[in-house]
C-alpha cells in the first residue's frame, strides 16, 4: 500500500509543478502581449515585428532557405 501512496504523492507534486509552470507561461505571454501593445502605441508595426521574431528564432540555414523559397514563389507569381 505504501507504494501506491508514494506514487500518488509523486503524481500530485508533478501536477502541481505543471500548474505552476502553466501560470508562469501565461504571465510571460501576458508580458509579451504588453510589449507588443507598447510597440504598437509607439507606431511600430507589430505584425512585422512578430515576423522578425519568428525569423530570429530560426537557424541561419533554415532562414536563408525560407527566404529563397519566398523569393522564388514571389517571382513565379510576378510579385518580385
Amino acid at each position: 500500500m505504501a507504494e501506491g501512496t508514494v506514487a500518488a504523492d509523486e503524481l500530485r507534486l508533478l501536477i502541481e509543478r505543471i500548474e505552476r509552470l502553466e501560470e508562469e507561461k501565461k504571465a510571460i505571454a501576458d508580458d509579451v502581449k504588453d510589449v507588443y501593445g507598447e510597440a504598437k502605441a509607439r507606431g511600430y508595426d507589430t505584425k512585422t515585428m512578430r515576423a522578425i521574431v519568428r525569423l530570429r528564432k530560426m537557424e541561419k540555414n533554415a532562414r536563408d532557405e525560407a527566404e529563397a523559397l519566398l523569393e522564388t514563389y514571389k517571382a513565379a507569381l510576378g510579385l518580385g
